[in-house]
């Protein structure tokens, strides 16, 4: 029960990381996963095993997330968008009570602690994730890449910057791919990938390969470096760093509105929309809430 929960939760994260505006970083803290899901990479050579054990099932479901949403997700948004983005709205602000709770807990703990810190460091990280949203200017009309020495190189460190701020709760990975070009590039190289695969066109899946596997190292090398920061930061100042997810959390919803209004039509949005998205939204907030409970017996279980 367990195990599908975690995948459940995975596959959440996942679709998030495909939707620029959206963090897949905000979407673990929601559902509760986050603080593990960073204690098992940091510390995946010490406890092999463990982190092996907590991380297979939450990697599935981001992997059955980012492979099986990329065509979903753009047709949800191209035809429902505000149902849509409210939906995810729900999700993130069902998170809201733990993350509280875990901002409470770290001030306890914190030998040292100031409130003019926290809520600077609240307002500031804040003000990033929105103001992030006014830096991408043309650049979603990134080209196609084609496997080569140089974009291969570009590829893996691009890979390296997207799953770093990836793993940042409230900061975009894919709207950072798509402040950068390489958006479009890398989200048509895995639609490639997935067609070829469909059709068995094993050439096609050996070029696109040539794109997605550097990505794919340069991912896991930024995630596990940055892991490593942020749990020193959890561990010597928990209240602050709270704190500043806590801001970049608030600010979500307004950076997932400004981005899918910018992309998609909602000029049509009409009652009946509405009366359906306030619908979602509290079922996605109730959902957040209820597996954030399963994750909060699991562990009361284990101690």
């Amino acid at each position: 029960m367990n195990f599908l929960v975690e995948v459940i939760k995975g596959i959440f994260v996942g679709v998030a990381n495909v939707i620029p505006g959206v963090s897949g970083g905000t979407m673990a803290v929601s559902f509760g996963i986050y603080d593990k899901l960073l204690s098992a990479i940091s510390n995946l050579f010490k406890e092999f095993k463990k982190s092996i054990k907590t991380l297979f099932p939450i990697i599935l479901g981001m992997v059955i997330g980012v492979v099986g949403f990329t065509f979903i997700i753009p047709w949800l948004l191209a035809n429902q968008p505000f149902i849509t983005s409210i939906a995810f709205t729900g999700l993130i602000l069902g998170g809201l009570p733990m993350i509280i709770k875990s901002l409470r807990d770290g001030w306890q703990k914190d030998t040292k602690k100031s409130i003019p810190v926290n809520v600077i460091l609240f307002i500031l990280l804040a003000a990033l994730a929105i103001g992030m949203l006014f830096m991408n200017g043309d650049s979603e009309s990134g080209v196609l890449l084609v496997a080569n020495a140089p974009t291969i190189i570009k590829i893996f460190f691009m890979g390296i910057i997207a799953a770093a701020t990836m793993v940042i709760p409230g900061v975009s990975g894919s709207l950072v791919l798509m402040i950068l070009g390489y958006y479009f590039g890398v989200i048509t190289a895995v639609k490639d990938f997935i067609t070829a695969l469909k059709d068995f066109d094993f050439a096609a899946m050996l070029n696109r390969a040539l794109i997605l596997a550097p990505f794919a190292i340069g991912c896991i090398i930024g995630i596990f470096f940055i892991s490593k920061l942020i749990e020193w930061l959890f561990m010597h100042y928990a209240s602050a760093t709270f704190s500043g997810i806590l801001g970049l959390i608030i600010a979500s919803p307004f950076s997932i509105f400004y981005k899918v209004q910018q992309e998609y039509d909602m000029s049509g949005t009409g009652i009946a929309q509405i009366i359906i998205g306030i619908i979602v939204f509290a079922v996605c907030i109730a959902l957040t809430l209820f597996l954030g409970t399963l994750d909060t017996e699991t562990k009361n279980e284990q101690q």
